[in-house]
């Protein structure tokens, strides 16, 4: 039976992760995910769980505690944000290169300098050839949801999995979310055996040597390979979810853009402001879509570009930017999708909301106001644009 709780995003991760009872926890606190670790503290001493709290010095040490643990046979979470997913940075890599079914929740921050305790996506974006699974969180709901499936997705596909929600925006404002039973939590993600650990007394095996020439170049195809094939992974823990809650997830989520003529591509929190915005233009007979990714990665490069082949201007928006002079990550990887599946939409970059900046419904009716005027002409004049700078 379904509990109908009203929780932070983090006091709702928080709650998943006392329900998924993992072996090993090792974190360090940092804004705004602190509150992750302190909820499960408190959890571990009041014997809620049986975890081993592991409290470190660093978010290097955090990861690396979580990789020795999760080598020597143990399930393993952790959560970080901004300047601590780029100390753990090194150890991301070994975690996805030693195939380690890690779940790391990122509070999406931005990264200094300068200082900023707010949200935007440069931490996880910045971290996106890591070889992490990616999970994009629009709200509270979502967050809980998606920190349940990846325990499973990532010990099915054999690879660590990051779920990503936006910092204050999801992490510390309260709503109204459905909670599955405890029962329900553990019979999902189901006891952990692996095929292959440390501590196995019937196998000796070595985690971690060197791999010179001969060999590292094969073994990086594989994760490479294991990353395609977990969007059938996902799918899979994904229907298997919407069975027991009613609720779906794919990998990415439409909204009324099957007739749309006009299409916004937006991750996490801001996607609510979008569907808010769109649903006042239809009802002034502006045909306005959008499609929301929850995987960033693997990305979806076949199925997104069929989707808004259809309409006549699209709009990808980007909390970060690469600082290349070009454009943001997700319009720069959405747009090569698009030109090597031969789609040919007019499509327009926007940089959005770095470091916290509100984005408010106007700023969403100012993109579609001009991807109408795209989507007359067929013309972009301006590629890359920044939303709500000032100055501009």
């Amino acid at each position: 039976m379904a509990i109908r709780e009203r929780l932070s995003g983090n006091e709702a991760v928080a709650t998943a992760m006392k329900q998924i009872n993992p072996d090993t926890m090792a974190a360090y606190p940092i804004t705004p995910a602190t509150e992750i670790p302190q909820y499960f503290a408190n959890f571990v001493s009041n014997g809620s769980v049986t975890t081993e709290f592991i409290p470190v010095e660093s978010e290097h040490s955090a990861m690396s505690a979580c990789i020795g643990a999760s080598a020597a046979g143990a399930r393993v979470m952790t959560a970080t944000s901004s300047q601590g997913l780029a100390l753990m940075f090194e150890m991301l890599y070994i975690a996805s290169g030693l195939r380690l079914p890690i779940v790391l929740v990122n509070v999406n921050r931005s990264l200094s300098a300068p200082l900023n305790i707010h949200n935007d996506h440069s931490d996880s974006m910045g971290a996106r050839d890591c070889g992490f699974i990616q999970l994009y969180c629009e709200n509270n709901q979502e967050a809980y949801d998606n920190t349940v499936m990846a325990v499973k997705i990532a010990e099915k596909a054999r690879l660590p999995v990051m779920v990503c929600y936006d910092g204050f925006i999801t992490s510390h404002s309260i709503e109204n979310i459905i909670l599955m039973e405890n029962e329900e939590v553990k019979n999902f993600v189901g006891e952990y055996n692996p095929e292959e650990f440390l501590l196995d007394d019937k196998r000796n095996i070595s985690i971690g040597p060197l791999s010179l020439q001969g060999y590292y170049f094969e073994q990086r195809k594989e994760i490479a390979d294991a990353m395609i094939d977990s969007k059938e992974i996902i799918n899979e823990v994904s229907r298997e979810f919407y069975k027991i809650t009613g609720r779906k997830y794919e990998l990415y989520e439409k909204y009324k853009l099957d007739d749309a003529e006009i299409g916004v591509i937006i991750l996490n929190s801001t996607a609510g402001t979008a569907k808010e915005a769109i649903d006042v233009l239809r009802s002034k007979g502006i045909k306005a879509g959008m499609l929301k990714p929850r995987c960033f990665r693997p990305l979806p490069f076949e199925e997104i570009p069929e989707e808004i082949k259809h309409l006549k201007a699209l709009a990808i928006m980007d909390k970060t930017d690469s600082i290349n002079g070009y454009s943001g990550p997700l319009f720069s990887e959405i747009t090569s999708a698009m030109y090597t599946s031969n789609i040919n939409v007019p499509t327009v970059n926007y940089i959005y909301g770095l470091g916290g900046r509100d984005v408010k419904i106007d700023n969403i009716y100012e993109v579609f106001s001009d991807l109408e005027a795209i989507a007359k002409t067929g013309k972009v004049n301006k590629m890359t644009n920044y939303l709500g700078l000032r100055g501009e």
